[in-house]
């Protein structure tokens, strides 16, 4: 599976952006895509997911409740929606696809989770 994200940019805090990852290549209706995300100096970490089918969501603590993930229904592509934004959400955020099943008792969260990466897209939070 091949991932091309794009939307990255320069945001001040509070602010909103989104961000779009478009899969190409093998892909699964039963698998399911990710945001992961890379703070400077910080070891990547999972941001959010969506099923493929039936579009279940799960998010990271630190981001429940501001950022949305949604997928376009006929279309392999995902979207991740950021509100309210502060200062550590400054990163590289990478988007991700599953092959493998994506299994509702057992949200896949784990970079390892993931069959493919894309290069990702910086978002800074900055005034």
């Amino acid at each position: 599976v091949q991932l091309v994200e794009s939307g990255g940019g320069l945001v001040q805090p509070g602010g909103s952006l989104w961000l779009t990852c478009e899969a190409s290549g093998r892909t699964s209706s039963s698998g399911g895509m990710a945001w992961f995300r890379q703070c400077p100096g910080k070891e990547r970490e999972f941001v959010a997911t969506i099923r493929c089918n039936g579009g279940n969501t799960a998010y990271a603590d630190s981001v429940k409740g501001r950022f949305t993930i949604s997928k376009d229904g006929p279309k392999n592509t995902i979207y991740l929606q950021m509100n309210a934004l502060k200062h550590e959400a400054t990163a590289v955020y990478y988007c991700a696809g599953k092959i493998r099943r994506w299994i509702l008792t057992n949200v896949p969260t784990a970079e390892n989770d993931y069959d493919g990466w894309g290069q990702g897209t910086l978002v800074t939070v900055s005034s």
